[in-house]
């Protein structure tokens, strides 16, 4: 009988600017594996030599997971596919890989992915003055980008 490939091995890409990203990374190294995962920054050197041909402004973006045959993963089946891989929580995926399963899974990513969004708008980091950031009390925080007249700004 032909069919895929035997899965042996995942990279789980996630973003590691991201506090949620790497509580659930630091979680999955502690879970009983039954495939492999290995845990990648997205974006990373290491992410773009192992897989040049990810958009990997994406990977950013959503989870991706990526397995040693080649298979991409995103998004829900990213999350489902990760948790197929864990010994106790294998039972769980096949019941998010059903049509009712998905809907759930689905609105845990995106309750998931709305708490990240707004950690990252903020990220526990200082907003500075000279980064643009100015609080008036009426308005709350405002950004205006400083200017590039001294050479000073970044490029990518």
């Amino acid at each position: 009988m032909t069919g895929a490939p035997a899965l042996r091995g995942l990279t789980v890409l996630y973003d590691a600017r991201c506090a949620l990203c790497t509580f659930l990374r630091d979680w999955l190294t502690r879970q009983p594996q039954l495939v492999p995962l290995e845990l990648v920054p997205a974006g990373s050197v290491e992410a773009r030599r192992r897989f040049p041909g990810l958009d990997h402004g994406a990977t950013l973006e959503e989870v991706t997971v990526v397995g040693d045959g080649g298979q991409v993963y995103r998004d829900t089946a990213a999350w489902i596919v990760v948790l197929w891989a864990l010994r106790e929580h294998r039972p769980l995926a096949h019941r998010l890989s059903t049509p009712a399963g998905a809907k759930l899974a689905r609105g845990a990513v995106l309750a998931a992915a709305k708490w990240r969004g707004r950690q990252q708008g903020w990220g526990g980091r200082v907003y500075r003055r000279g980064d643009g950031w100015s609080y008036e009390p009426g308005a709350g925080w405002t950004y205006d980008p400083p200017g590039c007249d001294d050479g000073a700004c970044a490029t990518d």
